[in-house]
């Protein structure tokens, strides 16, 4: 017997009608989609908005000091608000020589100070970070170990036998306790952050370096160094910043208004006896947070560079 087998026509998708399940099914996903997108735009929206208001908050009182710093010295605490009713620039020529010297004597203090710490830390922190990566001595992670431990040790704890040391070889009203400190590698953040870049490092240029005749010296100086820019250049920034900003240890060691820091000069405007003269104070700091704002401003990219590149993230 002989069976007849017939082709069932096949059915042909991208000719559905419009009440079929498939063109439902394409529906709901592009509902869900489009829901989703909402959601998601909401949440977005929801983000930037608490973070514009937190970045006010933050900002509000520097804004206030900059106004302040532009309004009589009867009216900054009685008006609040960021509106400036009545413009007044006599705070800024006033406050620069309110003082003993002119701001610009402490402002050149502060200078020299910075400057020595940031020489001091290039060169010390350095050499030191290259040891610990480079080099290979007994005991090496253990000196790494305390190293890092120094980091957890408040400042606080060792001022007062720094003072007595300082204090016996005559040092106490000068500059060297703030920068002699710097060029022996204090500050074990910068040793730990160039310790983590020069590890990036190929070993194989050391190696290409040392057929070649070169030493630890010239391989540090000729190889490593040019490379550590971007970690140079992050110590640089952190330094300036964290010592222009010193007030507590210039405080300690610093008692002659010949020797006053910024820091310690714009204290020396709060005065509970004689009362305060506000304006003078809110101009003048305006004045000493310029240096530290162009720093950052310039020094951005290297610093985001450096720290991006040393695996502290």
């Amino acid at each position: 017997m002989t069976t007849n087998l017939q082709t069932l026509p096949e059915s042909d998708d991208n000719t559905s009608t419009p009440g079929t399940p498939r063109k439902q099914h394409k529906k709901r996903e592009s509902r869900g989609t489009l829901s989703f997108s909402r959601k998601a735009r909401g949440k977005a929206l929801t983000k930037h908005a608490v973070l514009i208001i937190t970045g006010a908050v933050m900002i509000y009182p520097l804004l206030w000091m900059l106004v302040s710093a532009m309004r009589p010295n009867d009216l900054i605490f009685k008006d609040p608000g960021l509106w400036l009713s009545h413009l007044d620039m006599s705070n800024y020529t006033s406050g620069w020589s309110a003082l003993t010297h002119p701001f610009g004597h402490y402002m050149l203090n502060s200078a020299i100070v910075v400057l020595g710490s940031i020489v001091g830390n290039l060169v010390s922190c350095s050499m030191a970070a290259y040891a610990f990566a480079r080099l290979k001595f007994t005991a090496s992670k253990l000196f790494f170990g305390i190293m890092l431990l120094t980091i957890m040790l408040p400042f606080h704890v060792v001022i007062v036998p720094q003072y007595v040391m300082f204090s016996q070889i005559g040092w106490v009203n000068t500059f060297w306790p703030l920068i002699v400190p710097k060029l022996l590698a204090t500050d074990a953040f910068f040793v730990f952050l160039m310790v983590q870049f020069i590890r990036g490092i190929p070993k194989d240029l050391d190696e290409a370096a040392r057929i070649d005749g070169a030493g630890h010296p010239r391989i540090f100086l000729r190889v490593i160094l040019p490379l550590m820019v971007p970690a140079l250049a992050t110590t640089t920034i952190f330094t300036f910043i964290w010592t222009w900003n010193d007030f507590f240890g210039a405080l300690i060691y610093l008692t002659d208004p010949d020797m006053f820091t910024v820091p310690v000069a714009l204290r020396a405007f709060v005065d509970s006896q004689a009362g305060t003269s506000w304006g003078s104070l809110f101009a003048m700091s305006v004045v000493s947070l310029l240096p530290v704002f162009l720093v950052f401003l310039f020094g951005q990219r290297y610093l985001i560079k450096g720290i991006a590149t040393t695996g502290i993230k």
